[in-house]
This record gives C-alpha cells, sequence and structure tokens, in this order.
C-alpha cells in the first residue's frame, strides 16, 4: 500500500488489490502521470479503476494501458475512458524498467494510483513476476497461518 495518510492532500484514489494475490512483487516504482484536466477532476471524485491495466514500455516511453477513469460529465472537453496514459520516470528508471521486462520476462503491475501530499496525481507501479496456482495456494496457507497465530497470542497471552 502506499504512505499512511497524515497529509490532508494525501488520498488513495484507487488500489488492485488483486495484484499482490496474483503477481510475486519484486520491486515498486513511484511515477508520474501524464492527465487532461477532466482526467483529474474526475480523479479528485475517486471515480477510476485500474484493476484490469498493466503498464508497459513502447518506443522508450512508459504507458499506462486500459485504466478507467470516468468521464467528467462537467467538463466542456471531455476525455476518453480507457486512453493510454503516459507515465513520466527519468531514463535510467526506464532503461531499468524495459531490461526488467524485455530481458528477465517481468510483468509491469500498476498498484495503486493516488494524489500525493502536494495534490499531484501519482501511480506506484509494481514489477512483478505472474504466480502459478501453487504459489498462490502457499501465500493463502502462509495468511491463514498468520491470522491464527495472532488469535492463538491473543487468546493465551
Amino acid at each position: 500500500m502506499a504512505k499512511p495518510s497524515d497529509n490532508p492532500n494525501y488520498k488513495v484514489i484507487a488500489e488492485n488489490r488483486r495484484a499482490r494475490y496474483d503477481y510475486a512483487i519484486a520491486d515498486d516504482l513511484e511515477c508520474g502521470i501524464q492527465l487532461q484536466g477532466s482526467e483529474v477532476k474526475s480523479l479528485r471524485t475517486g471515480q477510476s479503476n485500474i484493476a484490469e491495466s498493466y503498464a508497459t514500455v513502447d518506443d522508450g516511453e512508459l504507458w499506462l494501458v486500459n485504466a478507467y477513469i470516468a468521464p467528467y460529465d462537467q467538463a466542456m472537453f471531455g476525455h476518453e475512458d480507457r486512453r493510454r496514459r503516459k507515465l513520466l520516470v527519468n531514463r535510467k528508471e526506464l532503461a531499468n524498467l524495459w531490461s526488467e521486462t524485455q530481458r528477465k520476462g517481468m510483468t509491469l503491475v500498476p498498484l495503486v494510483l493516488y494524489f500525493n501530499h502536494r495534490g499531484i496525481a501519482k501511480l506506484k507501479i509494481g514489477i512483478a513476476k505472474g504466480k502459478k496456482a501453487p504459489d498462490k495456494r502457499e501465500t493463502a496457507a502462509k495468511r491463514d497461518w498468520q491470522r491464527q497465530k495472532q488469535r492463538l497470542l491473543k487468546e493465551h497471552g
């Protein structure tokens, strides 16, 4: 998850909770996102979804594909709700992301879309490897054991 909300400007807009279940997240990266005015207004009302989206490196640029931002009704010039949006990272980070995806077979998964403490929209993407069914079962078993262990500690001491 993102940082705790100790600042009034900080606000989580959309979170991809399924990503941690489906992928083993190796590393994460905060990046900016290039938005139109009506998209920012729509995000401020909290109407977005990044669950089915992914990030990709094309022609030396990082793109967010298939993220949903609802159209803003009061906008004079609207936007497409599922258009490709450019993600803003520096060249060194972009080269690292390209090598992770092309050479090592990793995937770029959006984790959290949020407004930072300055009120600027940011996206946290994870560099991830897909989990197979046995890995998912193992993760669920670990989570259940942790819950059971906490209950036992709470009851007995």
